[in-house]
């Protein structure tokens, strides 16, 4: 071949490189050396996405409400009613943060939990689904804190604390600060638990071992003026009983000293149960 050809060759090669981008490939992993040239055609055509791997519960990618402009694929679905766990107390303890729901927490995706979060959406110009999809949930998340564990728990139905070793023998109401629950204990055998509420840092409710001295149904306090029905009294004037206060308001209030029970069929089944004489441990 001639200089000419050659020359022509060269300059062929060199703006096929200018167009195109060459690169000199390294070493493979094996030690080989790769192809010397490596020619790459960009595409007309962008690559598929990846399909998004999910997200951690409170941090669903925000689209900044594109998802809800009219053609835009539809918001993941996050939860919708018939759903029930943690995730659903924490959606409700935000609503109530923001005064679209009063009850609960329950856990449970109820009607009312749906009728609050249409609210919130129609509020805010998002879909009245009622279902809680990625786009409602990031509006949420801006405009609430993270609720603790009372805030999940106002209305009870927290776990109860492993029994104090104390508690393990005989006819026990084994009462935990910790967990702010009420085990009815015969023989080591847990009977029935209940949430429980105590008395504020300015009236705490005792802690130690006690024992049921006087059973009252239809108590009144005679200090407070008011009622206290299904009185089991342990400590002086500290009793276990029925609190329609605690029943409105679960721990946004406090009791006296007394150890306050919200359930009134639960109460009244254990005060048909329990005996003058029965033990009471209240521990942390």
């Amino acid at each position: 071949m001639g200089r000419k050809g050659i020359a022509g060759l060269a300059a062929l090669a060199a703006l096929a490189g200018g167009a195109t981008g060459c690169t000199v490939q390294p070493a493979g992993a094996d030690g080989r050396p790769g192809s010397p040239v490596r020619i790459e055609v960009p595409s007309r055509t962008p690559s598929a996405p990846t399909p998004e791997s999910p997200a951690p519960r409170s941090r669903v990618p925000d689209d900044g409400g594109k998802s809800s402009r009219p053609g835009a694929a539809a918001p993941r679905v996050l939860w919708s009613p018939g759903d029930s766990g943690r995730d659903i107390r924490e959606l409700q303890a935000r609503l109530r943060q923001v005064a679209w729901i009063f009850h609960g927490p329950t856990g449970t995706y109820d009607d009312l939990t749906a009728e609050a979060v249409r609210g919130f959406q129609g509020k805010r110009g998002l879909p009245r689904t009622g279902v809680t999809d990625s786009v409602t949930w990031q509006r949420l998340l801006g405009m609430t804190h993270e609720p603790g564990r009372w805030e999940l728990y106002l209305m009870g139905g927290q776990p109860a604390d492993a029994p104090d070793p104390r508690c393990r023998t005989g006819r026990v109401l084994c009462i935990s600060k910790s967990s702010r629950t009420l085990r009815w204990m015969i023989d080591g055998r847990t009977v029935s638990t209940m949430p429980v509420r105590f008395g504020s840092e300015y009236t705490p409710t005792r802690e130690g071992v006690f024992h049921v001295y006087w059973k009252s149904r239809h108590h009144v306090s005679t200090l407070y003026d008011s009622p206290m029905p299904y009185a089991l009294f342990f400590s002086g004037g500290q009793a276990v009983h029925f609190s329609a206060d605690f029943a409105a308001r679960g721990y946004a209030g406090a009791s006296h000293g007394c150890v306050n029970v919200r359930d009134e069929g639960a109460i009244a089944r254990l005060y048909g149960q329990v005996r003058n004489g029965d033990k009471v441990v209240v521990h942390w």
